[in-house]
């Protein structure tokens, strides 16, 4: 009898103290929520960062402001990071289609903090048409395109990832659709009973079908590709939505589609071309778990008010 008694005692204090381990648990959650939440804030500006370089210039010279009359008919902003092998061969496609273009253009090659050679060789490639801004620290993809998009000079601005994945003269398919002040978002949604996505692992398959159930969840339903690296916005549209962003990281899609959603700027997803290019800078493990933090952070904070949306009278 003594010995039941103790046992009980004993399975009594262990589940107080699972109990009270669990409470420490979800405290410190919360207020790790509650921390990124209110320093949720983009990385402040370098004075050198706001400066671009071409290979026909001496001296760097200042950037334009996302808030200054378009200069140009097109913007191109390619993020690039630990990009010296893949730049080349993407640029090369780009200037292809370019070099047909009837209207004026641009490209700026943001450097996020890379630790290769990609600084070098994009000046290399660099022309009066091509300007390359170089950021001291990495800030992620996000911050990156965020950088080049609130420095570029086109009427309509285009990001394009630098691994060449998407074909660059889909970009014709984009402006065909695009709405006036709107977005039109490249999408792979049509390829997803194809080899391309198919012949992935099933880890890289099930974080992809997951990570969209759960951007459904957040309130983005009618987008069926958040993520592909070819968006294309009016500069009206870019002018509201860059300067209201938060997330810098790889989900920065997710909370401009949602930003879109809640000024009522329309968008337009828009089947293209696309391949699998080896070489991604995407750790599945690692970036799936932050990518899930950042969607959380998304939603709690627009949803409780924390993140204020500031729009401008077009």
């Amino acid at each position: 009898m003594i010995i039941w008694s103790l046992f009980f005692i004993l399975a009594f204090c262990a589940l107080l103290l699972c109990v009270y381990l669990l409470w420490l648990t979800v405290l410190r959650i919360q207020s790790f929520l509650v921390f990124l939440l209110i320093t949720y804030r983009p990385q402040a500006l370098l004075p050198s960062e706001c400066q671009y370089h071409s290979i026909n210039l001496k001296e760097p010279m200042e950037l334009p402001e996302i808030s200054s009359p378009a200069e140009v008919h097109l913007s191109v902003v390619i993020p690039a990071y630990n990009e010296r092998n893949r730049l080349p061969l993407m640029l090369k496609e780009t200037l292809n289609f370019l070099s047909t273009y009837p209207r004026s253009w641009e490209i700026l090659i943001v450097d996020d903090g890379s630790t290769d050679d990609t600084f070098s060789t994009a000046v290399s490639l660099s022309s009066e048409n091509i300007r390359v801004i170089k950021l001291v620290n990495n800030r992620g993809k996000g911050g990156c395109v965020r950088h080049g998009i609130e420095h570029s000079r086109g009427q309509y601005i285009l990001f394009a990832d630098a691994d060449g994945a998407s074909r660059f003269d889909d970009l014709e398919k984009l402006l065909e659709r695009i709405n006036e002040n709107g977005i039109a978002i490249g999408s792979r949604a049509h390829m997803v009973n194809t080899d391309s996505v198919v012949k992935r692992s099933f880890i890289r398959n099930l974080l992809m079908y997951s990570f969209h159930s759960f951007v459904r969840l957040i309130g983005i339903k009618n987008i069926k590709d958040t993520q592909c690296g070819f968006k294309l916005f009016t500069r009206a549209a870019a002018e509201q939505l860059f300067p209201n962003m938060h997330v810098e990281g790889w989900v920065f899609d997710v909370e401009i589609l949602l930003l879109a959603e809640m000024m009522g700027i329309p968008v337009q997803e828009v089947p293209i071309s696309w391949k699998e290019v080896q070489g991604s800078r995407l750790n599945v493990a690692r970036d799936s778990a932050v990518m899930g933090m950042d969607l959380i952070c998304i939603r709690i904070a627009y949803t409780l008010g924390i993140w204020k949306v500031q729009q401008k009278t077009l």
